[in-house]
């Protein structure tokens, strides 16, 4: 009998929930907005108990979540998040609910770490060990694996939080952050963009001078986290790269940045295949979710 699990992706916007073992097996899937935590945690409490009842037991659970979040297994917190923008988010205990709902053991992560754990898994950095994966849309986060491990510490990364060269003449923009006005999410994410034009970034034909600029933004983080973390690819997701024609303009833009100094030839002539779009386009978080429960990573169960 094979093994079910349960996968939650708790976006800002929209929780994304699924029952299966993997991207060719998924029995259920809801998506419904994100409104209070009670509501929204019951949404999905309720979809998983209904699933158990149709397809049997569940092994165990894994959530993805906007953050902050606490991932200190010695917290009193651990599994909540922190100290989120998000109105009414702040201190909530995403994984206590489920565990209690559910009995099963529950694993935990940011939104983009999942990502990349389930594009490692099953997709676009399949194989690989060292990578990470940026998703640019309302906000910029990022994750991934050095050495086939998930990225922790302190807390965990904040990428889209990294500061970047702002020429403040040729672009006057001040930066949407409310935290750092001009971090790299203050400069290039989709409502920076829509607050710098105007209008928002999906609506701005490909000939538009905002996508040059954000090439520019981007490729000056990747150059450092390339410098920094050295990693084997870079998987960018998110809304804002839905717009295929940016991946061409951010190639040209780290290869100039990096101006030969890294010698490695995926980098100097397979750039393409270097930077390149996740797998499973939007699906890409609660796959990882899923990864997650199967425990395809070294992140023991919440306790």
């Amino acid at each position: 009998m094979t093994a079910l699990y349960a996968g939650m992706e708790a976006g800002g916007t929209k929780f994304v929930c699924v029952v299966g073992a993997g991207p060719d097996d998924i029995r259920a899937e809801a998506r419904f907005p994100t409104t209070s935590p009670e509501a929204t945690l019951g949404q999905a409490l309720a979809f998983f108990r209904e699933q158990r009842a149709q397809h049997g037991p569940l092994t165990a659970a894994g959530i993805a979540s906007f953050g902050p979040v606490d991932l200190d297994p010695a917290s009193s917190t651990h599994g909540f998040i922190t100290s989120t923008p998000k109105a009414g988010w702040a201190q909530t205990d995403m994984v206590g609910p489920v565990r209690q709902a559910l009995g099963v053991p529950v694993r935990f992560d940011t939104d983009v770490n999942a990502a990349a754990l389930g594009e490692g898994r099953w997709g676009a950095a399949q194989g690989l060990d060292t990578f990470i994966y940026l998703t640019i849309g309302t906000g910029i986060g990022g994750g991934g694996l050095i050495n086939g491990k998930l990225m922790h510490g302190l807390v965990h990364p904040e990428m889209g939080h990294v500061r970047i060269p702002h020429d403040a003449a040729a672009d006057p923009f001040a930066g949407a952050c409310p935290f750092h006005g001009d971090c790299l999410e203050g400069l290039a994410s989709g409502p920076a963009m829509n607050a710098r034009w105007g209008r928002p970034a999906e609506s701005l034909p490909d000939d538009h001078p905002a996508w040059g600029l954000e090439a520019r933004y981007l490729a000056l983080a990747l150059n450092n986290f390339v410098c920094t973390l050295s990693p084997q690819r870079i998987v960018l997701g998110g809304g804002v790269m839905e717009r295929r024609s940016l991946f061409p303009l951010i190639h040209r833009e780290l290869q100039r940045l990096l101006n030969g100094y890294v010698q490695a030839v995926q980098l100097l002539s397979h750039v393409d295949r270097y930077v390149v779009p996740p797998a499973f386009g939007g699906r890409a978080g609660v796959l990882g979710a899923l990864a997650l429960a199967t425990g395809w990573s070294d992140a023991p169960p919440c306790r």
